[in-house]
């Protein structure tokens, strides 16, 4: 029932509910907006979104010329007018409907994309598993159960990439503060357990051979009956109290962003060993982490909120793959301000089509129950904004919004022979 659109079309479609265009303003703080503007800021969305770079979408309007395109780009368009975009984007599907079916926005998902850096750059590390032997970079970014991105960040593609979180969490585009944080199995460990625990977040890794993982006692002595063998290791109080005032001060530090989480965790190390401090933490993340192995072991409600949202991150960075076709997918930017500024596109082009699409489905539900047909709420909290086979993102780059009566295009037949 989706109507089929092409990707600059959903982007100027959007900017006409939203306004979202207005948030990119000039570097040198002039009020004056060049005629078209949107339609200028949204061909360089998908000249960089799509990867395909300027000549796609050059056309032989003066909002399309490669002069215009190459001001706007280098005027306009920053992280900052990027994520002021975002939290416009962010803020209107969340007050749709649909969206309010999928959660209340209290869970979210951080995990990495990680894009090959064939270029020399200082910025890109070399990561065997997932760069062969090339270098690469590591788009950190984070979505709630809504499906809206809430933010990112581009690092250094090493294993170490996942202590980042933190710093995902704490510089997030727009929407509510999550209190639910899911992770995949290689964004564990016991100092980022701490660390999340303490700055009162409730943190939800998937854990990787679940019968196996180490589970933490404080009572050395204490019977726990079935769990008497699994609770083999000891969390010391006293150490923790003895670093409390520390940890304490880490934090606060952390939550007024005075230092950022990365730099503490490797400044809590000495060569590979954690230092008196460093080494509290996790004490303090293992009483947490117990907890979570055994919810995970007893309340399949848990698993399952778990992992479909984990599932739904996969989903985005599919759809992201989708759109990132251009160049094999490989990212040519050899700096990270070029870094941040690409895939800050990619993001909010992202959220843009998680917007379009939910609105549309919102109809689709709306249109069906009015028809008479039974569509059952359970049904309705499963539904993806990912889809997009009614997208298209190759090839056609027209930036002319047809007219469009009552402010949304005719769903489709789905009875109807599709001629496509």
């Amino acid at each position: 029932m989706l109507p089929r659109v092409d990707l600059p079309e959903v982007l100027l479609e959007v900017f006409s509910w939203t306004g979202a265009d207005q948030a990119f303003t000039s570097v040198t703080g002039g009020e004056a907006r060049l005629k078209d503007l949107h339609v200028t800021i949204a061909a360089l969305l998908v000249a960089h979104s799509c990867n395909v770079g300027y000549t796609p979408v050059i056309g032989g309007v003066d909002a399309l010329k490669y002069g215009r395109l190459s001001h706007v780009d280098q005027t306009y368009l920053r992280l900052a007018t990027y994520r002021a975009a975002n939290a416009t984007l962010i803020e209107h599907q969340a007050s749709i409907g649909l969206a309010q079916a999928w959660g209340g926005g209290l869970v979210a998902s951080v995990d990495g994309m990680r894009f090959v850096v064939p270029v020399p750059s200082v910025y890109a590390r070399p990561n065997p598993k997932y760069f062969g032997r090339r270098g690469g970079a590591t788009w950190l970014n984070m979505i709630n159960e809504k499906a809206a991105g809430l933010g990112g960040k581009v690092v250094a593609g090493t294993p170490r990439d996942s202590l980042y979180v933190l710093d995902v969490l704490y510089d997030r585009d727009g929407g509510k503060r999550p209190e639910m944080i899911v992770t995949d199995t290689a964004s564990y460990s016991d100092v980022v357990f701490g660390l999340l625990t303490l700055a009162g977040f409730a943190y939800a890794p998937q854990l990787a051979d679940l019968p196996d993982q180490k589970m933490w006692r404080i009572d050395r002595t204490a019977d726990y009956g079935a769990f008497q063998d699994a609770a083999r290791g000891r969390v010391d109080l006293a150490r923790i109290e003895r670093h409390w005032e520390d940890i304490l001060r880490i934090i606060g530090s952390i939550h007024t962003g005075a230092v950022r989480a990365y730099d503490v965790i490797r400044i809590l190390s000495r060569d590979g060993r954690p230092t008196p401090l460093g080494d509290a933490i996790p004490h303090y993340g293992r009483i947490a982490k117990t907890l979570h192995i055994l919810r995970l072991a007893d309340e399949p409600g848990y698993r399952r909120q778990i992992k479909s949202q984990a599932n739904l991150q996969e989903g985005r960075h599919a759809l992201a793959r989708k759109i990132f076709h251009g160049r094999s997918g490989q990212l040519y930017q050899r700096y990270q301000d070029g870094m941040e500024d690409q895939i800050g596109a990619l993001g909010l082009v992202l959220n843009a089509l998680v917007l379009f699409n939910t609105r549309y489905m919102d109809a689709a539900v709306n249109q069906l129950r009015a028809e008479g047909f039974d569509v059952r709420d359970e049904d309705v909290a499963r539904l993806s904004p990912f889809v997009r086979h009614h997208i298209n993102m190759l090839g056609r780059y027209s930036f002319q919004l047809p007219d469009v009566p009552g402010g949304l295009r005719p769903l489709r037949d789905p009875d109807a022979t599709d001629e496509k």
